[in-house]
């Protein structure tokens, strides 16, 4: 295994890729009592439609994330059970871009291990354990469906864009997820839980050449042929709708404003875009902000205020928003401090302020065996290195995020999504 030291972070990393295509990271901390895996697949809701080996395929909404419900099953009864029994502490989730199945534990990690990379490469469905799995999902979707939290985010997707899968819920719908059957589950973890598209993270005290010993034995050796992505026609660059409203049991206005960006890079790139993408919402709207102050004091903010830079194959946006009872004034407002700032530039004081910020909770982050792992794990899907961020943000300076700002938060870009109080009957 290739060995790396990071001097600036007083970190070493262990990595190699497997002969099936698996991309093993260990992270070794010596002295901790607690272990963590986390074994993901390039997977994820946005992931309908793809080709394998000159076949077209099209796949239901919401089957990522059913695959990951259903890839517990095991033919001897229950794989989350037994890892209870060795006292870890296993789930999964699924995102637009990836399914990450993971455990962390004190003991009988080697066991543990083993029972998750057996579960998660060896599927086991059969049609009545798909059937039943379908009311349950069904019920979580609508759940989801009635929550406005959710409902104001899902909305503002299709207010960005007009084509782009990120504007399906992972979940996909009641009526998706019921053409979903046994045969698609085995098909769709044939193509997308290859070794290949994969990668293992573990971090603890633990030795890497057993790690990958480990991986070696009990992974399928062989590799299939690349998967192509389709994720349809590229986007216009401005936002597909500027307004997009619906009424719920609220008891104030919920909203979120939103501003279509730059396509998503790979590589350093995407690193540098994350980083400026974060650091220009943090000075733009952040608490120690300016415009963020001043809509607090005038009450059309409160604490609940808050958004972010996201950034997901092809696509990357600026989500903010909380509760207000004027949604609107709070969107003028972001944009007209947008354009003070396109015109006079970022507050120096400000920005350096932010930037220690910044630095200061990447280094936290490095706290978390969590955060390393499913940091380390996303990072190489997006052909980048989790532990190079200290040498991308030296990379960064004042003027990329007064460019960011002046380039894309315009009205062309923008969306604004507002759930209001149901009207009394």
């Amino acid at each position: 295994m290739k060995e790396t030291i990071y001097q600036k972070l007083n970190e070493r990393v262990f990595r190699h890729t497997c002969g099936n295509g698996l991309e093993l990271i260990v992270v070794p901390k010596e002295g901790f009592a607690k272990s963590y895996a986390f074994f993901a697949t390039k997977y994820g809701g946005m992931d309908m439609n793809f080709s394998l080996n000159g076949e077209r395929k099209k796949t239901p909404a919401g089957i990522a994330h059913y695959l990951e419900h259903k890839m517990f099953d095991t033919e001897e009864g229950n794989a989350l059970q037994e890892l209870a029994k060795l006292g870890a502490e296993p789930n999964a989730f699924t995102s637009d871009a990836i399914t990450g199945y993971y455990f962390e534990s004190t003991e009988h990690f080697e066991e543990s291990l083993r029972i998750l990379l057996s579960f998660v490469s060896v599927p086991y469905f059969t049609e009545e354990s798909v059937a039943k799995e379908q009311g349950i999902i069904g019920q979580e979707i609508r759940m989801i469906e009635d929550n406005p939290g959710w409902q104001v985010y899902s909305n503002l997707l299709k207010g960005l864009y007009e084509k782009h899968p990120a504007r399906i819920p992972v979940a996909g719908s009641v009526e998706s997820i019921a053409e979903i059957t046994a045969q698609t589950l085995y098909d769709c973890h044939r193509a997308f839980y290859d070794p290949s598209n994969m990668a293992l993270c573990v971090v603890g005290d633990v030795d890497a050449e057993h790690i990958l010993k480990i991986a070696e034995e009990v992974l399928p050796e062989s590799r299939r042929p690349e998967i192509q992505r389709d994720y349809g026609t590229e986007e216009a660059p401005h936002a597909a709708l500027p307004l997009v409203e619906a009424e719920m049991e609220v008891s104030l206005p919920l909203f979120l404003c939103g501003y279509k960006c730059a396509p998503s890079l790979q590589g350093e790139e995407y690193a540098r875009q994350e980083l400026i993408g974060g650091m220009a919402c943090d000075i733009l709207f952040g608490e120690s902000s300016p415009l963020y102050n001043r809509l607090y004091a005038e009450g059309v903010i409160n604490g609940e205020f808050g958004g972010e830079y996201d950034l997901l194959p092809g696509i990357s946006f600026i989500a903010v928003g909380g509760e207000s009872p004027d949604p609107q004034r709070v969107h003028t407002a972001i944009m007209e401090e947008a354009k003070r700032i396109a015109k006079e530039g970022v507050d120096e004081v400000l920005y350096q302020q932010v930037k220690k910020a910044t630095y200061g909770c990447l280094l936290r982050a490095m706290n978390s065996f969590e955060s390393i792992a499913v940091g380390s794990v996303e990072a190489y899907f997006r052909g980048c290195d989790y532990f190079c961020f200290p040498e991308v943000f030296e990379s960064v300076n004042k003027a990329d995020i007064e460019t960011f700002i002046t380039q894309y938060v315009v009205p062309d870009n923008a969306a604004i999504s507002i759930i209001h109080p149901k009207a009394e009957s």
